[in-house]
């Protein structure tokens, strides 16, 4: 067996400048089974999101991605780059300037706008990013700001996420 080499593992505390943008490797295009779905899940009774009749009656002439199945994909989208080692403290500001309509691609961002020490966990920081969602256009979708509790490298959780492999004997 060769090597095992590790890949993107998110980043630490230490890793993380004001002023840095991150922006996702890939887009998500969102269908209108998604959006019916999600809506649905989470028992939106507005019809503009699952209603394509009434939808078209609307001044947006059709159905509209849920907003909050929005903020949940891109925030989703982030998470590699600003939250996969720590854990979300809470959402600021969260606009929503433009319409996403089912069959859109989403694209996100986000920039580091403050970078601390926590007072009460030394062995994690925190820090403020904010998250743009553009869709295929380039047209602006969401912007919001969330907080972010981050590990440091020498104090973070070792998880061994890879089973023990055996010899393949059996044994």
């Amino acid at each position: 067996m060769g090597t095992v080499r590790t890949g993107w593992e998110g980043r630490f505390f230490e890793d993380f400048e004001v002023g840095d943008v991150y922006r996702c490797r890939y887009g998500r295009t969102v269908t209108e089974a998604d959006n019916i779905q999600f809506t649905l899940l989470t028992n939106n009774t507005n019809q503009i999101h699952f209603n394509r009749d009434y939808g078209e009656r609307t001044s947006f002439g059709g159905c509209l991605v849920n907003s909050a199945l929005t903020l949940s994909i891109v925030a989703g989208m982030g998470v590699s780059d600003v939250s996969e080692n720590g854990f979300a403290l809470g959402w600021d500001e969260i606009t929503l300037p433009n319409p996403v309509y089912p069959g859109d691609t989403l694209y996100s961002e986000s920039e580091v706008v403050e970078r601390r020490e926590s007072r009460s966990r030394p062995e994690q920081g925190i820090v403020k990013v904010e998250t743009r969602g553009y869709k295929q256009d380039g047209t602006l979708v969401i912007r919001y700001r969330r907080s972010v509790m981050v590990w440091k490298r020498a104090h973070a959780p070792s998880v061994a996420l890879f089973p023990a492999v055996g010899d393949g004997a059996g044994t």
